[in-house]
């Protein structure tokens, strides 16, 4: 009986698992054109920018080490007029609603697109902007807003300013982009009659051009270089979104080909 209980033990059929259905394929391979797959490049830095804590808390400790800075700065005696120097956005104005938009349809910046957005005048301030830029216009600064947004941007950018409280939100005040995204002729203008004792932006363009340049260590070596005096007089708040960074690596051409330096790049670094 025994033998015959182990015989039909053996005889048994053997399950088999299922074969285990298909991997989806990555985003990247399923993006119908190129300007697709680049906004897909970037889903994770707008998720980041407008949804996380991390994000809220880093801003909040720019403006912290701002006020420190500015403390320091203005036990330097100069013949002229502390200023303080601020980007828009991403610096005082928060744009990630715009960029959360254009992930949700797969498409990338455009100017008409973006214009549509700062006629709207409704970004709100990064956290701690305000309360910082009134703390430096208490303590005797003039604040100079600095953008590369254009002159067709001038009412609807003053009008979300000053929507939101932020001093000296007039016409002598800001200075937007005249032909050229390169800041450094605006900032010597301010400089020329006004100490700057700090400047904030998204960007290390905001302080310096030679940040444009990310040909030796992605930049990095400028960072080093330029330690000291970033240190002291630039505070950086976080922006994964766009930048030199990503401009850097696309290049300029067509979607097409953005797309193909930004593979280019990855295969290029992978290990």
């Amino acid at each position: 009986m025994a033998v015959a209980l182990m015989a039909c033990a053996n005889n048994r059929p053997v399950a088999v698992a299922p074969a285990p259905s298909p991997s989806p394929a990555p985003a990247s391979v399923l993006a119908e054109d190129p300007a697709s797959e680049l906004a897909q490049y970037g889903y994770d830095a707008v998720l980041w920018q407008h949804a996380s804590a991390e994000a809220y808390r880093l801003q909040q400790q720019g403006y912290e080490l701002a006020r420190i800075r500015l403390a320091e700065n203005l036990k330097v005696t100069d013949e002229r007029p502390p200023a303080v120097i601020v980007d828009i956005d991403e610096t005082v104005l928060d744009n990630s609603p715009y960029q959360v938009d254009l992930a949700s349809k797969g498409a990338i910046y455009d100017q008409a697109t973006w214009i549509k957005w700062t006629n709207a005048a409704q970004a709100s301030a990064v956290p701690g902007a305000v309360a910082f830029l009134k703390e430096a216009q208490a303590k005797g600064c003039t604040i100079f807003y600095i953008t590369n947004r254009d002159v067709r941007e001038r009412a609807s950018t003053l009008k979300n300013l000053d929507s939101l409280a932020f001093p000296f939100a007039d016409t002598d005040h800001l200075l937007l982009m005249e032909g050229t995204s390169d800041k450094t002729e605006r900032r010597a203008r301010v400089a020329n009659s006004h100490h700057v004792v700090l400047l904030v932006g998204d960007q290390l363009r905001d302080f310096d051009e030679r940040f444009k340049d990310r040909s030796v260590r992605n930049g990095k070596a400028t960072v080093d270089a330029l330690a000291d005096t970033l240190s002291r007089y630039f505070v950086l708040l976080p922006n994964p979104m766009y930048g030199t960074y990503r401009d850097a690596v696309q290049g300029k051409g067509t979607d097409a080909e953005k797309q193909g330096n930004v593979k280019n790049w990855f295969r290029n670094n992978a290990h």
